[in-house]
């Protein structure tokens, strides 16, 4: 093949992404390039569901705790970053495995997005984050559907950062933030796994994962972020199970209210998710995960790479 080969494993939230990915690489060779935007940060462990050291360890993995929870990470730094390890691996002749259910990251890399070539505006930044203390970031979403529906779309309601950019992309040149963004020729063999699993079967993963979030200490890990000094109004800290855990911490909510919150958050992320990874979508090779997932997903690759 004339490109190096890439190898995407996809899927929504809890659908097992992490411990089949590990499993197939240590089967090819591989090491795993995280997409996943939530895993940059460090000590932000438990309520991202980031794999463990011993995980880590069986499967050398990227850009997992690069960044502080007060660094801001943009797509186009991400971008960067994960076509360096890609080029790294394959320096080593070993196999790339990007993974993630992050949509927006994984076009980033393998479709070749050239995000808009505006600087930042500090001043601007500003005053639009003034408006969220006001208003709420999703008065500041819906700001943005308004000038431009397909970013709006693209974009989760509580990603603040990406929000901010978008509007101040567009308030810069007046333009819609999606029209601006430029696509190349992708650099890489692609070859694309989506792991799916009957949608009720998925929310019961979910409420398993946040009771045995909360069980392995979530809110002990808000706590010591906070004390840290890192402020709850960070990015990194408007994750779901961040944010709740604040509230709870904050004598806003109980923890059942948390977990009720997290529930739904994750469901409605779920979906979101479905926006980027369609079930028609002929470039994407669909299998439900069942116990023999990992045979089946091996046999699919020595069809198609040999």
């Amino acid at each position: 093949m004339s490109k190096p080969p890439l190898i995407l494993i996809i899927g929504p939230t809890a659908v097992g992404k992490t411990e089949i990915s590990i499993q197939i690489a240590e089967r090819w060779n591989g090491e795993i390039v995280s997409a996943d935007s939530r895993l940059f940060y460090r000590g932000m462990d438990i309520g991202t569901a980031k794999p463990s050291p011993e995980e880590r360890a069986r499967v050398p993995h990227h850009l997992i705790d690069v960044a502080d929870p007060d660094d801001a990470w943009s797509l186009t730094q991400f971008q960067q970053a994960a076509r360096e390890a890609i080029a790294t691996i394959h320096a080593r002749g070993r196999l790339p495995f990007l993974v993630g259910g992050t949509g927006q990251y994984l076009r980033a890399v393998v479709q070749g997005w050239s995000p808009p070539e505006v600087p930042p505006n500090p001043r601007l930044r500003a005053e639009l984050e003034k408006m969220v203390v006001v208003h709420g970031v999703f008065w500041l979403h819906e700001k943005l559907r308004r000038l431009d529906p397909s970013a709006a779309q693209a974009i989760d309601p509580r990603n603040l950062r990406r929000i901010v950019r978008a509007l101040e992309v567009i308030l810069a040149t007046g333009r819609p933030f999606s029209a601006q963004r430029r696509q190349t020729d992708s650099p890489y063999h692609t070859i694309t796994i989506g792991l799916t699993r009957p949608r009720p079967e998925l929310y019961a993963r979910v409420d398993a994962r946040i009771e045995a979030m909360f069980a392995a200490g979530l809110l002990d890990e808000v706590r010591r972020l906070l004390e840290q000094g890192y402020s709850p109004d960070l990015p990194s800290m408007s994750s779901i199970g961040y944010r709740e855990c604040v509230a709870v911490l904050q004598g806003q909510i109980t923890l059942e209210e948390a977990k009720a919150r997290m529930r739904r958050a994750t469901r409605t992320f779920i979906r979101r998710q479905a926006n980027w990874f369609k079930p028609d979508d002929p470039a994407i090779h669909w299998i439900i995960v069942k116990p023999d997932i990992v045979d089946r997903i091996d046999a699919f690759l020595r069809k198609v790479i040999g």
